[in-house]
């Protein structure tokens, strides 16, 4: 499950070096550019029915996780890996997606993305094991890596003035209704034709999107080295890629994961956990290695000094996290412990993403009054006691009284940080390099999330197996109560390291 998190309209690719390096990019948008010759919605169109996708994706397995746990029987760990692979790969592909589209054909990548997604999709509804359906997802996820910004490069290049703003504005809904929609329509799918529905749903669609893209979206040339074809051009743009930077920062995220994935049924002291964590150690070190010295790293050095960034990165991480958290143990928790069907599952939720735009909208006329530090305090004391009072639903629980409040009160309380946190974000980032610290932001938005799935789900996993009504009840109370401490850690790091003054100027909106 993903939302839309306000914050500035994005400038430029996601990439940050394209900016940098190649000045010919669209600069940033200002209300009095002029409008150049309209253009047809159709290019848009496409890159947005391929976004529709993606964000989907994130959701729609939500409420079917409990009928292909039954179906496939999967452990509560092996469950969390049909989220966490899919925004692992995703969020930690992201900055590199966008430095592929930039530096080659943004049509071309546009295109390899979607048709690697339609395959992965596909062989996702066809898996008949854990560890093929696991695998597929964490395909989606790379396609979806290479999609997004691809998709977000060509709106914002093939439009200009009042269009191309349009067009922002409708890439931004996008994420605002996979919150209700994904879950929804997971839930439909999932009780009319069974989970396998929701992945083979993107084929049709993604293929229809792939023969319209073809002849509709507008060719681009790479840039000018990667025209040329000698071998001295060709290592160079390969340095550009940052692939070690990217193959690093995967790999340490997939053995972080797989650790704590263990750490419910083996136990923290055992030797499969200490071995992962080990091995994501050095993955992670090698990474921030490889970026000190990479002629174009995924993450420049500067980037760790620039304290605003960092610091609503981190606290953007951290409430993601208990989002997607939150969703995945509750939507178990609904069908296994309430006996709700997935479409009923789907419906329950639809009063939280309502919360969470009401949230939103809450912080963005708070911050006219009040510093960002204290908005995102504010939401986050909110959230942990949302997370407390739904820890405290049992078998007897109903929904009307046992899990809406709490799910309306953390709904609330998450709306409310992500505006303060991402004005934090790019407080004072010059247009320049609003694409690198868009990106950025958004990484910890992703890998919060599969980071969230991943500890909420190994500490609720210690309480019980959750798929079982027992299990799951014990491990929903525990894993509530984890999700209300890290609430609380962040309130924390808000009050430490966020700004006191008031925030100038409009509160933009960001997408997903």
């Amino acid at each position: 499950m993903t939302t839309t998190q306000p914050m500035p309209q994005p400038n430029s690719d996601l990439s940050a070096h394209a900016v940098q390096e190649h000045g010919n990019r669209p600069g940033p948008l200002t209300h009095d550019e002029p409008d150049e010759q309209r253009r047809t919605w159709t290019v848009a169109a496409i890159a947005l029915v391929a976004q529709v996708l993606v964000v989907l994706d994130i959701s729609v397995v939500n409420t079917a996780l409990p009928s292909i746990g039954a179906d496939l029987h999967l452990t509560g760990a092996e469950l969390q890996w049909l989220v966490t692979a899919y925004l692992m790969m995703s969020g930690g592909g992201l900055l590199l997606g966008g430095r592929i589209a930039d530096l080659l054909s943004r049509k071309v990548v546009f295109l390899v993305g979607l048709a690697v997604f339609t395959v992965a999709s596909i062989l996702s509804g066809l898996a008949d094991t854990a560890t093929q359906l696991t695998l597929s997802r964490a395909g989606q996820g790379l396609a979806a890596a290479l999609l997004t910004p691809a998709a977000l490069s060509i709106i914002s290049t093939a439009y200009s003035g009042r269009q191309r703003r349009t067009g922002l504005a409708l890439w931004g809904a996008v994420g605002s209704l996979g919150v209700a929609a994904g879950v929804l329509l997971g839930g439909a799918l999932t009780t009319w034709l069974g989970w396998q529905a929701i992945f083979f749903i993107n084929a049709p669609i993604g293929a229809a999107a792939f023969i319209a893209g073809i002849s509709a979206i507008p060719a681009n040339a790479p840039v000018k080295e990667l025209a040329s074809t000698t071998q001295r051009a060709y290592v160079s743009t390969l340095r550009r890629f940052d692939i070690p930077g990217a193959v690093t920062v995967i790999g340490g995220l997939v053995a972080l994961i797989y650790g704590l994935g263990a750490s419910g049924p083996d136990g923290w002291g055992s030797a499969k956990v200490l071995v992962a964590l080990a091995v994501s150690a050095v993955l992670f070190t090698a990474f921030i290695r490889i970026e000190n010295r990479a002629a174009a790293p995924l993450f420049p050095p500067h980037t760790w000094k620039v304290r605003t960034l960092v610091t609503g990165t981190a606290v953007m991480l951290a409430v993601t996290g208990i989002l997607v958290g939150t969703v995945f143990l509750t939507s178990i928790y609904l069908q296994t412990v309430l006996g709700f069907s997935a479409l009923q599952a789907g419906l329950a939720f639809l009063p939280f993403a309502l919360a969470i735009t009401g949230g939103t909208l809450v912080a963005r006329h708070a911050l006219a009054h009040g510093s960002p530090r204290a908005v995102s305090m504010v939401g986050l004391v909110v959230t942990g006691a949302g997370a407390v009072l739904l820890s405290r639903a049992d078998a007897s629980s109903a929904y009307g009284t046992g899990i809406l409040p709490a799910l309306l009160v953390i709904g609330v309380g998450v709306g409310a940080v992500f505006v303060p946190v991402s004005v934090t974000a790019m407080a004072g980032i010059p247009p320049q390099h609003a694409g690198m610290a868009s990106g950025f932001l958004m990484t910890g938005h992703e890998v919060g999330a599969a980071l969230g799935v991943a500890v909420l789900s190994a500490i609720a996993t210690s309480a019980g197996t959750l798929t079982t009504a027992g299990g799951a009840a014990n491990g929903f109370t525990r894993g509530l109560l984890a999700a209300a401490t890290i609430a609380g850690v962040a309130a924390l790091l808000a009050f430490w390291r966020m700004p006191a003054t008031r925030v100038t100027g409009p509160v933009g909106h960001m997408h997903h």
